[in-house]
């Protein structure tokens, strides 16, 4: 019980801490909000070219009056217009029921929850510029946070996408799915196929799935999550406009006609 109380504590001040390594701070990066200098410590760090910061300080600087608790293994931020859901580990943030893919997932910096930068801007609707001449991260205020996701996703849309990466990709990781809904994606992008979700899966002699009927089990949560994060620009799969399984297709089509782009779990993807 008493381990479980410590745990509790611990998670809580990861959700609200303000102070920190300042790793920021010892690279000489400021960050600036509406022109005035933040003075408040912010700890931060680069992955894979991205900035990472906690994210509580933005959120408050933003948002004076945002609660933040630690609930259900997240932290959890309202305010007016705006409800954020941030975990550590996960590969996206929540909010307003919009899924902002975080790649290399959401980081624990000592007691601070990190987060990209320009992925934190999105969700809270401000706008960021990095100054390289003054190494500073320039952060503009907007007039409202994200609009929701009732707003954003059109139902159909999340229904038939989410169907089709379960049903290609349902034992995938969350990247794996995400690839799969970007060839459907990119399909209704490109001029050499139809040009709406629903025709994409179901043109003749494309997705076993919707020629099986298997297209219509009623999808996971994460392929959910995986259409939602398609839909809102996460991309694993660049330009790929197929994928096989060359464990049971190492012959195919695509393999021998297309130019490789990835593999991801038992998928390999081709432009």
């Amino acid at each position: 019980m008493k381990k479980r109380a410590i745990c509790a504590a611990l998670c809580l001040t990861l959700c609200i801490a303000l102070g920190g390594q300042a790793a920021a701070a010892e690279r000489g990066v400021s960050f600036i909000l509406n022109g005035a200098v933040l003075e408040t410590e912010i700890a931060a760090q680069v992955i894979d070219q991205t900035v990472y910061v906690s994210y509580w300080p933005i959120v408050q600087a933003l948002y004076p009056d945002a609660a933040a608790v630690w609930a259900n293994h997240r932290a959890e931020v309202t305010t007016e217009g705006l409800t954020l859901y941030i975990k550590p580990g996960a590969k996206y943030i929540e909010a307003n029921g919009r899924y902002l893919y975080v790649p290399e997932g959401v980081q624990v910096q000592g007691y601070d929850i990190l987060v990209p930068i320009r992925v934190l801007g999105r969700a809270l609707g401000a706008y960021i510029n990095w100054n390289g001449a003054s190494s500073a991260v320039e952060i503009t205020s907007g007039s409202s946070p994200i609009p929701s996701g009732t707003l954003a996703y059109q139902e159909d849309v999340v229904y038939w996408l989410s169907r089709i990466i379960y049903a290609e990709s349902g034992n995938q990781s969350l990247d794996g799915k995400i690839a799969v809904g970007n060839v459907v994606l990119n399909r209704v992008a490109s001029p050499r196929f139809p040009n709406t979700v629903y025709e994409v899966i179901f043109q003749r002699n494309q997705f076993t799935p919707a020629m099986t009927g298997s297209i219509n089990r009623t999808p996971s949560a994460e392929s959910v999550i995986a259409a939602k994060l398609c839909l809102d620009g996460a991309n694993t799969a660049g330009d790929a406009l197929y994928f096989v399984n060359p464990n049971m297709s190492p012959y195919s089509w695509a393999s021998r006609n297309r130019p490789y782009v990835a593999t991801i779990g038992a998928h390999a993807f081709f432009a």
